[in-house]
């Protein structure tokens, strides 16, 4: 009998999320690796939602967002970075980042397309192109900070190249790309006439410098996907309500894959996430300032420990070297570390094509309490 997984996912097998989270549950330990935070979102955010299910706002909803998210969106796009979408025609909700990139992939690659990721990235980027038939043609980032090569990007474009996939800030290494370097992808689009679909759901979260959108910069509009979610900005990850800017044509796209994928989301959560996005500066300024804080705790605890901290601009996650603890092989060094020392961590060569240039570095979460994080620095400090 043909072996029932299809070749596109072979390669791809569990998560590392899902590997170091059972081993986190099996000897106890602090989970510090995969990106979710052990405390709740806003009140107000919350009670938006309850206050929709009481009102009977339970049943499906228009495919590509309630008209409240679709309002909001736009008008957040307006008010953060000066970006004008039609919130009929340019902006479609989606259960979570994750699906609007795979609804993206599917709807804008044919077989035999490539796309230029930059390493390290996200885990969810190659299957979802593989599931769509497309080729990812990596350009590694240069550790340790991850500083873009522009004639390493020129020379990834082949007559194949579809589109550029742009994460800022940088999941699984806190980076925030200059704008020199948005400026470097963007000459490229333009010229080659290339798609850039730009996964942006830290956009809230950077310390360090300006989370600016590819979009902003001349000519990308036209020929960007812009995607973020709710989950990181309001500590709701589980959630799922994502959403992605677009020109009418490219919306067009990926409405036409997201019917058949997802069809709608929650409709509470939706209009929740509404009521989110229009709080005013103080929350957005209040939410960094407690990262940041949370950063700073993670960070510090880590040098004290002996490990070699690259502090993260953005995301919250920061990477450390374990050089100088004696060891160089992240994935054997974060297979053991829940069971020697009770943390759990994310070896950020499981975000690499080619992982011998990451190989000492690990990646740890800090969405989380103060309580969890001193308790992992205790176990650390051992």
């Amino acid at each position: 009998m043909r072996p029932p997984l299809t070749p596109r996912l072979a390669p791809f097998g569990t998560t590392i999320f899902t590997e170091m989270t059972e081993l986190a549950v099996r000897h106890g330990a602090v989970n510090l690796g995969q990106g979710f935070p052990d405390f709740d979102g806003p009140e107000f955010v919350k009670e938006a939602a309850l206050r929709a299910i009481r009102d009977g706002r339970n049943q499906y909803v228009r495919m590509f967002g309630l008209p409240e998210l679709n309002r909001t969106v736009s008008a957040h796009r307006r008010r953060f970075y000066g970006l004008d979408y039609d919130p009929d025609g340019e902006v479609t909700v989606f259960s979570g980042a994750t699906e609007a990139l795979f609804a993206t992939f599917q709807s804008l690659f044919d077989a035999g397309d490539e796309a230029i990721l930059f390493e390290p990235f996200y885990d969810s980027y190659r299957p979802g192109l593989a599931n769509a038939g497309a080729r990812a043609v990596v350009v590694p980032l240069t550790p340790p900070g991850f500083t873009l090569d522009a004639e390493a990007l020129a020379r990834a474009v082949t007559p194949r190249t579809r589109a550029i996939v742009l994460n800022s800030p940088l999941n699984p290494v806190g980076k925030v790309f200059a704008r020199a370097e948005l400026e470097a992808v963007a000459e490229v689009c333009r010229r080659h006439d290339l798609l850039a679909i730009t996964d942006e759901v830290y956009e809230h979260l950077v310390f360090e410098g300006q989370h600016v959108p590819l979009a902003t910069l001349p000519g990308m509009r036209e020929r960007t996907v812009m995607i973020s979610s709710a989950g990181k900005t309001f500590s709701l990850t589980g959630w799922k309500v994502g959403y992605a800017c677009a020109p009418e044509p490219l919306t067009r796209a990926l409405r036409a894959a997201h019917q058949f994928v997802t069809f709608c989301t929650p409709g509470p959560f939706q209009l929740a996430v509404a009521a989110g996005l229009e709080a005013d500066d103080e929350f957005f300024a209040r939410f960094v300032s407690d990262y940041r804080a949370r950063r700073d705790r993670l960070c510090a605890g880590l040098a004290a420990a002996g490990y070699r901290v690259l502090v993260p601009q953005g995301t919250y996650f920061a990477v450390a070297d374990i050089r100088p603890l004696g060891c160089d092989d992240d994935l054997a060094f974060c297979r053991t570390l829940p069971e020697a020392k009770g943390v759990a961590a994310i070896p950020v060569s499981a975000f690499c094509e080619e992982p011998a240039r990451v190989r000492h570095l690990v990646r740890f979460a800090f969405c989380k309490s103060d309580a969890t994080l001193d308790a992992a620095l205790a176990r650390l400090a051992g």
